[in-house]
C-alpha cells in the first residue's frame, strides 16, 4: 500500500489509520478527514478490493465526503469513515467485528461509525460490544436510529422533486422518466416513493433478479445493468457505489437532472464541469444523501446525553435538503459555476477550511 500522504485524494486528512489484528483477521483502514465541528461520524464499509490501494482511496474519499456531508446537513459532526477489507469470500466474523470496535474505542470518541455497504444494523450491535461510539443501532418505534437506507431514500426522493421543479418547472413527478441504478435499501426505498407519486421508472441492479421483482410490484421497467445510463430519460438516479460520472459514463447520458444517493459519483473534480457544459443539474451526492447520517447521528447524540430522540425532528431535518440544493443551484447559475464547486465551497467554509 502506497504512503496515503500521495494520494491524488489525500486533502489534509488529520488522521488515517491502518488496523490489522492477527487473531481475527482483521484489516482494515479509518480515516478522519476533520473534527473541526465534531467527532468524525461515517459508516464502515465491509468490501472486497482487488488491490489494497482501492481500499485506501475508498477511505480517503468517503471521510473527505462525510466532512461535507455532515457539514452541509447541519450536524455538530466532523468526517470519517472506515473500510474493512474482505477476502474474496466475504468472509466477515463476529471476532472481526469486536476487534474493529476495539479499534473505534481506541481513538476515544473521536470517530463514530455506522452502517454502510456490506454492514447491517446486526453488525453494528455485534461493534457496540466494544465500543459505545457506534451508531444505527436498533430503534424503538417513534425513535431516531436503525437502517440509515429509508432515511437516506427519502432525503433523496425530496432532492429528485427538488430538482424536477428546478430544472423542468414541474411541481409533480408525476409521469417524469427516472431511470434508477440500484435497487437494494436506497435505490428500493427511492423507487416506491417515486412510484406512489406516478413517476415513470426504469429499474437495473447488478443483481438483475431484484430489479425485476422491485419493477414487477411497482409497474415498472427493468433493464440489464450496463445499459441503465444510457436510458433516455428526465433522471438518472445512481444509487449503487460511486466514480460512474467519468467520460465514458457522461457521455452516454440521457437525461436533464442526475440526482441519487451513490457516494463520490463523480470520478475525478473536472467532472461536475463536464456535466455543466451538457446542460445536466447535478445534486452533489453528498447534499442530496445525507438522510441516512441525520437519522443515526441524531440517534447518537441523543444517546449521548441520555435522551430519546424523536423521529419527527429526523423527518424535519431531511426535509431542509431541497432548500440546501436549491441554493446550491441557485448559486451555480449566478456565477456560472458547476454546481459540485459551490457545494465543495460552501462546506469547505463550514469545516474551517474556506
Amino acid at each position: 500500500m502506497t504512503a496515503f500522504w500521495t494520494e491524488s485524494d489525500y486533502d489534509a486528512h488529520e488522521r488515517v489509520e491502518l488496523v490489522h489484528d492477527r487473531k481475527s483477521g482483521l484489516t482494515a483502514i479509518i480515516a478522519l478527514h476533520s473534527t473541526h465541528l465534531g467527532p468524525g461520524a461515517g459508516g464502515t464499509r465491509f468490501w472486497h478490493y482487488a488491490e489494497p490501494k482501492d481500499a485506501m482511496r475508498d477511505a480517503l474519499r468517503l471521510s473527505r465526503g462525510m466532512s461535507y456531508k455532515n457539514a452541509m446537513a447541519g450536524l455538530p459532526m466532523g468526517g470519517g469513515k472506515a473500510v474493512v477489507l474482505l477476502d474474496k469470500d466475504r468472509t466477515k466474523t463476529a471476532e472481526m467485528l469486536h476487534a474493529f470496535g476495539d479499534a473505534v474505542e481506541a481513538l476515544g470518541g473521536n470517530y463514530v461509525t455506522a452502517e454502510d455497504v456490506g454492514a447491517s444494523e446486526a453488525d453494528m450491535v455485534t461493534i457496540a460490544q466494544r465500543t459505545a461510539h457506534v451508531c444505527g443501532l436498533p430503534a424503538e418505534d417513534g425513535d431516531a436510529g436503525g437502517d440509515p437506507g429509508p432515511f437516506t431514500a427519502m432525503g433523496i426522493y425530496h432532492g429528485i422533486k427538488a430538482a424536477v421543479q428546478h430544472k423542468l418547472g414541474k411541481d409533480s413527478v408525476q409521469g417524469v422518466h427516472v431511470a434508477l441504478q440500484g435497487t437494494g435499501s436506497v435505490g428500493g426505498g427511492v423507487a416506491r416513493l417515486l412510484a406512489k407519486d406516478g413517476a415513470k421508472l426504469t429499474l437495473a441492479d447488478i443483481d438483475p433478479a431484484r430489479a425485476e421483482q422491485l419493477a414487477k410490484e411497482l409497474g415498472a421497467n427493468a433493464v440489464a445493468a450496463d445499459a441503465i445510463m444510457g436510458i433516455a430519460c428526465d433522471v438518472f438516479s445512481p444509487n449503487a457505489l460511486g466514480a460512474i460520472l467519468d467520460d465514458e459514463g457522461i457521455a452516454r447520458l440521457d437525461c436533464a437532472i442526475v440526482a441519487g444517493g451513490a457516494n463520490n459519483q463523480l470520478a475525478r473534480a473536472h467532472h461536475g464541469k463536464v456535466l455543466a457544459e451538457r446542460g445536466i443539474l447535478y445534486a452533489p451526492d453528498y447534499v442530496i444523501n445525507a438522510g441516512g447520517i441525520i437519522n443515526v447521528s441524531l440517534e447518537y447524540l441523543c444517546r449521548q446525553k441520555g435522551a430519546p430522540c424523536d423521529i419527527n425532528e429526523v423527518r424535519r431535518r431531511i426535509a431542509q435538503i431541497p432548500g440546501r440544493l436549491t441554493e446550491i443551484w441557485q448559486e451555480s447559475e449566478d456565477t456560472g459555476e458547476p454546481s459540485d464547486v459551490v457545494a465543495d465551497r460552501m462546506a469547505q467554509a463550514l469545516i474551517g477550511r474556506g
